[in-house]
């Protein structure tokens, strides 16, 4: 079964990011960054989601960001499925932080329990049966909608949904040019998808600086 082992994002400054992720979520091996002017403007066609374990943890997190120079795109509140927030990173990638618990059953920690890549896309269905032929296996799937893949012992786990729907849920335009400013490493790579999602075999991902 194909797996992401590492995402990389390409930012205009990899040292000022490395300082951002470190002190914001403190991730190294699964985000990686490398320096790029590719041009890009708006949405950026994806969110990188944080699940963690209870609404303390997402408190700590998303406040770590904004200490650490974020910009709020949606505070933390309860909703139907749990309780989250959003916000923007320096570098300009949109992180979700959340959890499906509704109450705290311990003092807050730093601890993440799972990253999502949430790719938007054009046509869900047909985004779908791409992933499916370069081998990852679906596990959730809601219609046309939004899919899931399995992330088996991958530390990321891939997600389709609408790109407008996407951009609805993190509280942005989905209007957007350019880069998307994201390679995904794994072992499914070398290729690009429908919507210009690059992947490249996860050795040749640089890690962060």
């Amino acid at each position: 079964m194909a797996s992401i082992e590492s995402v990389t994002l390409d930012v205009a400054d990899p040292t000022a990011a490395n300082r951002f992720y470190t002190a914001a979520f403190g991730l190294d091996t699964q985000v990686r960054l490398r320096a790029s002017e590719a041009p890009t403007t708006g949405f950026h066609g994806f969110t990188l989601a944080l699940a963690v374990s209870q609404p303390a943890t997402v408190n700590s997190l998303i406040d770590a960001a904004l200490d650490a120079g974020a910009m709020p795109l949606k505070p933390a509140e309860k909703s139907l499925w749990g309780y989250g927030g959003v916000v923007q990173a320096p570098d300009g990638t949109i992180w979700k932080v959340a959890t499906s618990a509704k109450k705290d059953t311990g003092p807050a920690t730093r601890q993440v329990d799972e990253i999502v890549l949430l790719l938007g896309v054009a046509d869900v269905a047909a985004s779908r049966r791409f992933y499916v032929g370069q081998g990852l296996a679906v596990s959730k799937s809601f219609s046309r909608m939004y899919v899931e893949f399995a992330a088996g012992a991958s530390p990321v786990k891939l997600a389709l949904y609408r790109r407008r729907a996407l951009a609805k849920d993190v509280g942005v335009s989905p209007d957007g040019t350019g880069s998307h400013r994201l390679v995904i490493g794994g072992d499914a790579g070398p290729f690009i998808d429908p919507d210009g999602f690059a992947w490249e075999a996860a050795s040749s991902s640089a890690p962060m600086p």
